[in-house]
């Protein structure tokens, strides 16, 4: 007897996402989440006592809205503490840029950069809305392909030629290029340059200068074309999203178990029979959909002797490095940086001067060194969320680029001044931010594999490069969310898209489901 239609691997939110479109498709679905808590990376956890915060991805701005609607997300509690804030590239002596949408303005800016910046994010729109619309829907094989397949290439065609002769062959030039040269012809002002540059770097081990930058920045920048003119604040932190797709899957029937480890994926003769959990119990369906990395589930779960030879090695070669850390501190106070009003606290903001700067932060993590001079993207949450701490206190979050994985001689030797650097580093721009600590932590990306399941610490669940994307993604042979294992399917941020609160990967994994008929 079958327990369920579909197992789900992984309470992420591209879990639940690709579980309750299940469900709504008539699907007997269950989801066996390995945590106690539900939402993967998207999480809020009270890291010291009287002091929450969200815990890995601290911002909103790539959810997509179909699945927003479709889910009625806000109908469970999806609540916005603030919504479209400006991002603040932060200058040591108070001469800081705030860039909203197309439009930047500061004390250093020039009316050219302005205009400058202006026509640059409107055609990287254009770029980022042709990536969008591949997101949207499975990649397409570029051999044995389908009707389908066909079709999405003829509509990935059409939609570059629809962007003219000159904006098609600037996206073809660029796109393989790398963010500073990007930069260099487009804008003269450091600062701006340096802030455009983060948002190619973030959650990558490349620098300014590394090839494929270019396509990690319109990959974030998808989200501006669903209308998110900047980051948005989930009220609760980002752990409420979790509670809130749990609560739409259990509407939907989704049965979900937390504390559910699972062990292994359970095979009768080439096909999908179960899975075990690390309690022994079996339990038995004819699809399961892995919401973990794929390294994790082809090595751990499914197991590489179950191969075929040639896509085991292909599993062995994805690259999962990660360069992101996150430090979160508890705070008896409001802390003050270098003229920002209380409001512009809220804001993001962003340390990172120049991109020289930043490539200088990247280059010691190519010998397993940490800098000595950080890139941070620093929310201080409870300015607009109140609710995360007691009266007068708050916390303050900062995704660190770059570190380590495992430095030379390990964590234990590293991380208290590594800590040190990073909060030494935001004190140059708050003074006396160190007379207000109550207690701090860093998360380094050994710490974020430990915590999150996802190898190397890696939030794309493996790098976004041209050869791991699309319909290389997470490598040839499991494009389209199946495998080569008949009944075992991927969902999460390994699979096409990729990595970022979007949960597109999930829709996807659930719709290619369905359009094969795998109902049981």
């Amino acid at each position: 007897m079958t327990d369920y239609d579909v197992v789900v691997i992984g309470g992420g939110h591209n879990g639940l996402v690709c579980a309750t479109y299940l469900a709504k498709a008539g699907n007997k679905v269950a989801v066996l989440e390995a945590r106690d808590t539900l939402g993967g990376c998207a999480s809020t956890r009270e890291f010291t006592p009287g002091f929450k915060v969200s815990d890995c991805a601290q911002w909103l701005h790539q959810l997509a809205p179909q699945i927003i609607k479709d889910l009625q997300l806000e109908q469970h509690g999806l609540a916005y503490s603030a919504r479209n804030l400006p991002t603040v590239a932060l200058d040591q002596d108070g001469s800081h840029l705030t860039l909203t949408g197309d439009v930047v303005n500061g004390p250093g800016i020039s009316s050219s950069d302005q205009a400058a910046y202006k026509t640059f994010h409107q055609k990287m729109l254009k770029y980022a809305t042709l990536l969008r619309k591949a997101y949207q829907r499975r990649p397409p094989k570029l051999i044995d392909s389908n009707w389908t397949d066909r079709l999405t290439l003829v509509k990935l065609g059409l939609g570059m030629k629809f962007m003219g002769r000159d904006d098609m062959s600037d996206f073809m030039r660029i796109i393989l290029i790398n963010i500073y040269d990007l930069m260099k012809e487009s804008f003269d002002n450091p600062l701006l340059q340096g802030a455009v540059s983060v948002d190619a770097v973030l959650g990558t081990t490349m620098g300014p200068r590394s090839p494929n930058t270019v396509f990690t920045y319109l990959h974030r920048l998808v989200g501006a074309t669903y209308g998110y003119e900047g980051v948005s604040q989930v009220a609760g932190g980002m752990g409420m999203i979790g509670q809130a797709l749990a609560s739409s899957a259990q509407n939907q029937g989704v049965d979900i178990r937390t504390a559910a480890k699972v062990a292994s994926i359970n095979l009768k003769g080439s096909c999908v029979a179960g899975v075990t959990l690390e309690n022994g119990e079996c339990v038995t369906t004819p699809l399961v959909i892995s919401n973990a990395d794929p390294v994790t589930t082809f090595t751990n779960l499914l197991g590489l002797q179950n191969m075929e030879t040639g896509m085991a090695r292909r599993v062995s070669q994805i690259r999962n490095n990660s360069g992101t850390a996150k430090l979160h501190l508890a705070l008896n106070g409001l802390p003050q940086f270098t003229r920002l009003t209380d409001e512009q606290l809220g804001h993001r903001l962003i340390i990172a001067p120049d991109m020289n700067y930043i490539e200088r932060a990247f280059n010691p993590i190519k010998y397993q060194e940490c800098c000595s001079a950080p890139v941070l993207d620093i929310s201080i949450s409870s300015v607009n969320d109140p609710t995360l701490t007691s009266p007068g206190k708050h916390v303050l979050s900062a995704l660190v680029q770059y570190a380590p994985y495992s430095p030379i001689g390990g964590w234990h030797q590293h991380k208290q001044a590594f800590t040190d650097v990073v909060i030494d580093r935001i004190s140059q721009y708050a003074p006396g931010l160190r007379t207000q600590i109550v207690a701090s932590e860093l998360c380094t990306p050994a710490d974020l594999e430990q915590n999150y399941g996802m190898t190397g610490g890696q939030w794309h669940h493996g790098e976004l490069a041209m050869d791991q994307v699309l319909m290389m993604r997470p490598f040839p042979g499991c494009s389209q969310y199946a495998s080569a294992v008949d009944g075992l399917y991927l969902c999460g941020a390994g699979a096409h898209p990729g990595g970022g609160v979007m949960g597109l990967a999930g829709s996807n994994a659930a719709a290619e489901v369905i359009k094969r008929g795998k109902k049981a």
